[in-house]
């Protein structure tokens, strides 16, 4: 066979994978054949077959002791097997709806009327974080990764603790952040020396904002400050641990840090950048 008739067979290729496809020529070359590049060849063929939702095929925090699901949807999967890899030790811990290992923590449930396969595990301990593999058994295989954080118990924190300083008729905003929750907490109580807080009091100009999400944030905002609006301030999430910060509430007086706006700045920036200058004079 001629080189001149395989690249006449290839340009004629072309042509018929062009209709309804993407273009797969690339220019010409120095001998005025077209010159083909076959991975932008496209015969319709990645519509088709299983393909994985990974907006609803995510990575998961559980707490340690609270049964954890993975969940892998598949679209199109027709008569194919879905299995479940664990990356550590490349282990092969379901397939289909069977278990193939010994630790029985682990089970696959799906619902046929569904197209997710679950990974479930019982009892998760901290030593099952790490990477989760949902696999569909194509030739060759694909797959879709997803990581299984397990924590001892969410995190909370209060910015900018444990004391604010506030001057007096600025307003009091405490950021509270609950991290690593498997699911929102259903309800954040703040609280005030101890009393709960109550936002219809006559005061008045005492609010709270939530937004729950994979990282849930209250922020509890106190207009007009004033000296008995001093203490304790409490976040307490429904399920996670309280925090808690100390705010001073100041007439005249100009300690270190102050909040403005919610955010800590040193008072006196000039002074600290001498300290830091002699500081580094006096080392060399």
């Amino acid at each position: 066979m001629s080189v001149a008739f395989l690249f006449a067979a290839l340009g004629a290729l072309a042509l018929v994978t062009r209709t309804g496809c993407t273009d797969n020529t690339n220019g010409l070359g120095t001998d005025g054949v077209p010159e083909l590049d076959y991975t932008d060849v496209d015969l319709g063929l990645t519509q088709r077959g299983p393909r994985f939702d990974v907006a609803h095929s995510k990575n998961v925090t559980a707490l340690v002791g609270k049964a954890a699901q993975l969940n892998c949807r598949v679209h199109d999967l027709g008569n194919r097997t879905v299995s479940w890899i664990r990356h550590r030790d490349i282990h092969l811990l379901t397939s289909g709806r069977m278990t193939y290992t010994s630790d029985m923590r682990f089970t696959s449930v799906h619902n046929p009327h569904t197209e997710d396969w679950i990974l479930k595990i019982r009892f998760p301990q901290q030593r099952d974080s790490g990477i989760y593999e949902c696999q569909v058994g194509t030739t060759p295989p694909i797959g879709h990764r997803m990581y299984l954080s397990v924590v001892a118990e969410p995190l909370t924190t209060i910015l900018g603790g444990p004391d604010l300083f506030i001057n007096t008729g600025s307003t009091i905003n405490l950021t509270c952040v609950v991290q690593h929750s498997p699911e929102p907490p259903p309800a954040i109580r703040w609280t005030h020396n101890d009393e709960e807080i109550n936002y219809d009091s006559p005061r008045g100009g005492v609010s709270v904002i939530t937004e729950k999400g994979e990282t849930t944030t209250s922020h509890l905002l106190v207009q007009r400050a004033k000296a008995p609006d001093s203490g304790r301030y409490t976040c307490a999430p429904a399920n996670a641990n309280p925090r808690s910060v100390l705010v001073h509430v100041l007439s005249g007086e100009h300690p270190a840090a102050m909040q403005h706006g919610g955010q800590l700045r040193l008072q006196y920036p000039l002074s600290a950048a001498l300290l830091s200058v002699i500081v580094t004079l006096m080392g060399c």
